[in-house]
């Protein structure tokens, strides 16, 4: 027992020593960090399309990583996409093994209490998805049924701040990630998926699956990047870069590759 508490405890100590070297006597050198090991480590849950997924090469693409991988080459570093547990994405950045959280991460009151974010880059929504041939139009029309979502993401907020709605559910299931959630739905294991709007389109066009939206919408919400509460230093470098990348049109371009549209809020 006592060697299992000790290698618990040198854990503990390696985990803070990670986040640590960020600071030095109390100064913000987050900036500085990642300048100096010339790698800027982007965590994501890499089946999130059209944020951040994998392509048929097995290579991590998406407008996230475009945008991520101009900030990186603007800043004279290296990105590294690195896919991490979604439902453990906090404490993936608290223990230093990535920089940031940019895959789609919708910016909330609870969130903003323990990490610092940029100003929000899209605006986007929860949403209901379900099987064309299914009866249903409108959120009441669910009493009953049971509902998918991805664990630990804004639809699990989204459907709790929903009470009334919840309440009238038969059950909630959770799933590792929304293409799971969606082929559960697919299968007809649960009747409808509460997700991302921007990411429902996506997959319904890529797919070309017999999928269609409600119109009736959960929660209107924002995408912003996020860094460790104290980061404010490299927060504020990707903020202004990325203001630099809209003046300049090339978060518009960005933008048209992955939605037809420049549908980006940076700098308006």
């Amino acid at each position: 027992m006592k060697r299992i508490i000790v290698s618990i405890a040198a854990l503990a100590l390696a985990g803070a020593a990670l986040v640590s070297c960020a600071k030095k006597d109390g100064a913000d050198n987050s900036l500085k960090a990642v300048l100096d090991k010339k790698v800027f480590v982007l965590g994501l849950d890499d089946s999130f399309p059209p944020m951040g997924f994998r392509d048929e090469n097995n290579e991590i693409v998406g407008y996230d990583i475009d945008l991520a991988k101009e900030v990186a080459r603007r800043m004279g570093v290296e990105l590294k996409a690195q896919p991490i547990d979604w439902n453990a994405k906090e404490q993936e950045l608290n223990t230093g093994k990535i920089d940031c959280i940019w895959n789609g991460f919708t910016i909330t009151e609870e969130r903003a209490k323990v990490i610092s974010f940029t100003k929000p880059y899209l605006k986007n929504a929860q949403v209901v998805v379900v099987k064309a041939d299914a009866p249903y139009k409108a959120l009441a029309d669910l009493k009953g049924k049971k509902v998918g979502l991805q664990a630990g993401s804004s639809a699990a907020g989204a459907l709790d701040a929903a009470a009334e709605f919840k309440a009238s559910l038969g059950g909630v299931v959770e799933f590792k990630d929304n293409l799971t959630a969606l082929m559960d739905l697919e299968a007809r294991g649960v009747d409808a998926v509460v997700m991302d709007l921007l990411v429902a389109n996506d997959n319904i066009v890529r797919s070309g699956k017999p999928y269609v939206i409600l119109s009736e919408t959960l929660a209107p919400e924002d995408y912003g990047v996020g860094f460790r509460k104290g980061d404010l230093a490299l927060t504020a470098k990707v903020q202004q870069t990325l203001e630099e990348m809209a003046k300049d049109g090339t978060i518009a371009k960005i933008s048209e590759k992955w939605f037809k549209a420049d549908i980006s809020t940076v700098g308006k």
